[in-house]
């Protein structure tokens, strides 16, 4: 295995994930409504899939090492808009989740919920196109097999790292929303 190959089945998932944002605009529109639960999921994917995990990924372990390598031009170029990407990619989740809280407090943001929706679903294929098409074959000829190996089994614990974080913070989100209730203070 080399290790491109774990951040391209990354990417089907994503890929995979966007088709389905492509049927929540169309409810949306359908429904005049955007839907608490699936919103609140799609943000989800977003923000620990796609962006702690799989750009984590590529930012600190792909990207670290790389690094330390001689890249060539084109490859540094490529790495640095790659960089510029992600951070493109999260103001737009920044902005969403913002629109998104404003509208579960009554403000009419459905269009605008739509428009990040429909940004990220035009955006990630071409991200996702220049990475596999650009970049990742031709990066792999600066790493032995060793390396890729000891990278590998870095994805791998930070994978782990990534789902204890995530989950430990959802036990602690539950809980405060129990007591909430038990305390009468009303959830929206």
């Amino acid at each position: 295995m080399n290790v491109i190959e774990p951040l391209l089945e990354e990417h089907r998932v994503i890929k995979k994930t966007l088709a389905v944002f492509k049927t929540e605009i169309e409810v949306i529109k359908e429904q005049q409504r955007v839907d608490s639960i699936l919103i609140d999921m799609s943000i989800d994917f977003i923000r620990t899939y796609t962006d702690l995990v799989h750009h984590g990924k590529e930012e600190n372990i792909l990207f670290r090492e790389l690094g330390k390598k001689t890249l060539s031009a084109e490859h540094s170029k490529i790495m640095n808009e790659l960089l510029a990407e992600h951070k493109y990619s999260r103001s737009i989740v920044s902005r969403w989740m913002d629109i998104t809280e404003r509208y579960f407090a009554g403000e009419d943001t459905s269009k605008e919920i739509i428009g990040c929706l429909q940004e990220l679903t035009i955006f990630y294929p071409r991200h996702i196109m220049k990475e596999n098409k650009h970049f990742f074959g031709p990066v792999l000829e600066y790493f032995t097999q060793e390396e890729q190996n000891k990278m590998i089994q870095e994805f791998e614990e930070f994978d782990g790292k990534i789902l204890h974080w995530k989950y430990r913070k959802v036990e602690s989100v539950m809980k405060e929303r129990l007591a909430n209730i038990r305390a009468g203070i009303s959830l929206r």
